[in-house]
């Protein structure tokens, strides 16, 4: 077995490769960059090497500083995780020229793979089920609108090495074909340095599914089922799940034994994913294989119970497969989030930035997090704004929901913008809670974007009985400051608030328990169970037998509560108080005249 491997990446995924090589007892290396400066991998690596400035050019997509590392280090192997360098043919190239193993695929199958014109004719000749389209990259604008008309619109215009969105264009008629071409045109050479577009026919409202497949050095191959990815942005993925609820066993295992054949046909061996566009009638085609490490790959090993990267790592030191097909089992349901810095609001605009506050929910065997950040961290301008991705477990679907919708109630980042509310707002979608998804669900559901200070909470007598009892713990203990005017404690003053949410007021009378707060609110009686304590970011307890959690802060003299999704800030006012609020707000000031 390897002794050191070097992990040619950054961020979560180069923690997640060092933990799974640690519990091997092998050794790790992490590169970095000024800009990772005392991030995370560093703390956890044996060993850490510098590689240049925050340019991602100068660090790690250079590849003769890379070398320079792994000799420097002596690392036996190296692990590219994704993203950067881990589909780059030259650098499992050049690795192949010294002793040093890349854990992946061989450089053929990366290059055959990595070009989409090229891997959609290899699929054709493998007998794989494509999306129809010109076979070729298209040339001038002209040419390229005769294609898109004999395919038929509506049409996508992809870059033949693209990758992560990037490059991609929907056209619905000719007018739009011309400005998506020049568009996925100038993107693909930014990205990817390589203009190339091909175009082909473009699935109305698809699912995106995708295969997960191992193999070894004697083409033993299986698929780790499927994972569901059509909840996307931009073409961009932000929740996966294991498996779908939309397939049926015979299409899975059409599926897979489709993934399994593209896979022999380039001699595949690593792990690696076929990604397919599946339509309303379970009809799938293929879209591309990834010759990687996925993104997402964590629902898969929630599910199968295999450590996908310490099967990487195996198969790179020549370990052959200990499992066949049959072997393989499909337990529970697991789903990740995608925690970004990014504004939902301002469409998903990147932020960057201190992690002032960085709270996490408790691991378990219910919940687990892949991050790449500790508090005080920063987030580069310079990378893709993955803070970190959180994984729920159930024994079904709706309880991976369920699990999950709590994890990020109980998640809670300050110092970037980030999309922890809009995921928490998905989870409690009825089309999603339903499997009623697609890969345009996000432009169909958010058209205006994403406000959620405009979202309806499902129980507004939780948010007013919660209010109330944090501002009754808050005017407690008013009366035992020193130094304050002595006050008459009046039971009727002291325990009976008006509790205002949007244009809506509630009358509520609290107590405080021993299990927490005792709540009248109008004609109903509420038991709010919590040891919430003041200044606590997260107010926990049980409310009719449901577990919660509500983020708290304290604004002025309101309180910003946040809740599945939902923001809102309510005011808490003693009777009198609210009757002069009314005097004073009751009518506009007008006839005011100006010198």
């Amino acid at each position: 077995m390897f002794k050191k491997i070097l992990i040619a990446n950054r961020g979560e995924i180069a923690c997640r490769i060092i933990q799974t090589a640690k519990s091997m007892g092998i050794k790790t290396v992490a590169i970095y960059s000024e800009a990772d400066a005392g991030a995370l991998h560093l703390e956890m690596a044996d060993e850490t090497v510098f590689i240049g400035d925050a340019s991602i050019k100068n660090s790690y997509l250079n590849i003769t500083k890379i070398m320079r590392a792994i000799e420097k280090t002596n690392a036996d192997a190296v692990h590219p995780g994704y993203g950067f360098l881990s589909e780059n043919p030259s650098f499992a190239k050049a690795l192949k020229k010294t002793r040093v193993k890349f854990i992946g695929p061989s450089p053929e199958s990366i290059s055959a793979m990595g070009d989409k014109i090229q891997s959609k004719k290899i699929a054709v000749e493998a007998g794989i089920n494509t999306i129809p389209g010109y076979g070729g990259a298209i040339g001038d604008i002209s040419e390229a609108i005769k294609e898109a008309r004999l395919i038929g619109y509506p049409v996508m215009l992809k870059a033949s090495a693209g990758g992560g969105g990037k490059g991609m264009r929907i056209a619905r008629n000719d007018d739009e074909f011309q400005e998506a071409f020049l568009r996925a045109k100038s993107e693909a050479s930014t990205a990817f340095d390589d203009d190339r577009i091909f175009v082909e026919k473009y699935i109305n409202q698809p699912r995106h599914i995708e295969i997960q497949v191992l193999a070894d050095n004697m083409g033993n191959t299986v698929f780790l089922h499927e994972r569901e990815c059509s909840i996307q942005r931009r073409h961009q993925k932000i929740i996966e799940e294991a498996p779908s609820s939309f397939l049926d066993k015979k299409t899975r295992f059409e599926m897979g034994n489709q993934a399994i054949a593209l896979s022999k046909k380039v001699n595949y061996c690593s792990a690696g994913t076929v990604e397919f566009i599946v339509d309303k009638n379970k009809k799938f085609y293929f879209l591309e294989m990834n010759t990687r490490l996925q993104v997402e790959h964590p629902v898969t090993e929630k599910i199968t119970g295999i450590d996908i990267v310490e099967w990487m790592i195996r198969i790179a030191d020549g370990e052959l497969l200990s499992f066949i097909q049959e072997d393989i089992p499909l337990n529970g349901w697991s789903i990740e989030s995608r925690i970004y810095a990014e504004n939902p609001s301002r469409s998903f605009m990147p932020s960057s930035g201190r992690l002032k506050i960085y709270k996490t929910p408790n691991q378990s065997s219910e919940i687990r997090i892949d991050s790449g950040v500790i508090e005080g961290g920063e987030v580069s301008i310079h990378f893709d704004p993955l803070v970190a991705k959180l994984i729920s477990y159930g024994s079904t679907r709706m309880e991976a929901i369920n699990f999950m919708s709590e994890a990020l109630d109980e998640f809670f980042i300050e110092g970037v913008s980030n999309n922890i509310k809009f995921l928490s707002a998905i989870m409690s979608h009825t089309r999603f809670i339903e499997g009623d998804i697609n890969t345009d669900f996000i432009s169909e559901e958010y058209p205006d974007g994403f406000d959620a200070h405009n979202l309806i909470p499902e129980n507004l007598n939780l948010w007013v009985c919660v209010a109330a009892s944090i501002h009754q713990a808050y005017y407690e203990r008013s009366f035992m400051i020193s130094g304050q005017f002595s006050i008459q404690r009046d039971a009727s003053t002291l325990t009976n608030w008006i509790v205002k949410i949007d244009d809506q007021s509630y009358n509520a009378s609290i107590s405080i328990v021993e299990s927490g707060y005792h709540i009248k609110l109008e004609n109903e009686e509420y038991l709010l169970e919590s040891k919430w304590k003041l200044g606590d970011l997260f107010f926990k307890g049980n409310f009719l037998g449901e577990k919660i959690c509500i983020q708290v802060e304290r604004t002025g003299i309101d309180y910003r509560l946040s809740h599945k999704g939902s923001v809102k800030n309510l005011l808490v006012l003693s009777n009198e108080a609210a009757v002069l609020q009314k005097l004073i707000y009751k009518k506009p000031i007008t006839n005011i005249k100006m010198s």
